[in-house]
């Protein structure tokens, strides 16, 4: 079997070592993206977080003796979306996306919006429109299990390249994930850890939280951990785009009095060139 389509399973747990409600795969697909696998044991029912290809999230699906009932889309994407009507032709699993981006995702049968609910198994979780890379993205966030799933909004070390909205748009998306609680585990869509961490090195290479982040990485790299997988304390510690409000950061970037949001355009811009 092909490493690629390996589920690894993620084991979330609190401060007491108390498993949450959730059981997470990271399912890697294409080249370098993730799909994750949700399951609830006290009812078996088990949802799927995007779907870059079908073939990888099936052979999860079967290795576990799940069967699939919802995907959960966060954005159009190809990469994102790709495998869904395969998957859903495959186990007739309800498909959630965002009403606002209808036109671009396959048919839904229930179309969401930010503060809206997605309930699997006995968890609820929340919708939130986290537009900027694309308009219409929505992350989902399931407080019991301190889940978010966050695709190519919030990313490991990093955020999604703005394709469609404005840095204002996707600053505001940011703070609004940042405003989740610190034990919140995120999950992003892709593992772009070794270019986020090279840029992040650049403009904040004296922090000593990004630096053992990254030694860190490079162990957990060899582990064959899901590198999208990340705390979001960490990330708050580490992440510079995350980081555009900090009055060290700004200086750092040769911004002392510029807006939050400037900070973070700025950021944007050396990345898109890096």
């Amino acid at each position: 079997m092909s490493p690629i389509w390996r589920s690894l399973e993620v084991t979330v747990t609190d401060e007491s070592e108390k498993t949450m409600p959730f059981v997470l795969h990271a399912v890697p697909c294409l080249a370098d993206n993730y799909a994750y696998l949700i399951h609830d044991p006290a009812s078996g029912r088990t949802a799927v977080v995007d779907v870059p290809d079908a073939a990888p999230v099936q052979q999860a699906l079967t290795a576990q003796g799940w069967t699939l009932h919802d995907i959960l889309i966060t954005h159009h994407h190809n990469d994102h979306i790709d495998g869904v009507q395969d998957l859903r032709a495959a186990t007739g699993a309800a498909v959630w996306g965002a009403r606002k981006d209808s036109h671009r995702l396959p048919p839904l049968d229930h179309a969401l919006a930010e503060g809206d609910t997605v309930t699997i198994g006995k968890e609820q979780g929340r919708v939130l429109d986290v537009s900027g890379h694309t308009i219409g993205h929505i992350a989902f966030h399931f407080p019991d299990s301190r889940l978010a799933f966050t695709a190519d909004s919030l990313m490991a070390l990093g955020c999604g390249r703005l394709f469609e909205g404005t840095p204002e748009q996707m600053w505001s998306s940011l703070t609004k994930l940042m405003a989740l609680p610190d034990d919140t585990v995120i999950c992003s869509g892709h593992d772009y850890i070794k270019g986020n961490a090279s840029f992040a090195l650049s403009v904040d290479g004296d922090n000593p939280d990004l630096q053992a982040r990254i030694a860190q990485c490079k162990m957990d790299a060899e582990d064959g951990k899901p590198m999208a997988v990340v705390p979001l304390a960490l990330e708050r510690q580490t992440n510079p785009f995350l980081r555009a409000a900090d009055p060290r950061m700004k200086a750092k970037v040769g911004l002392p009095g510029a807006s939050d949001a400037e900070v973070f355009a700025h950021l944007r811009a050396l990345k898109d060139k890096f």
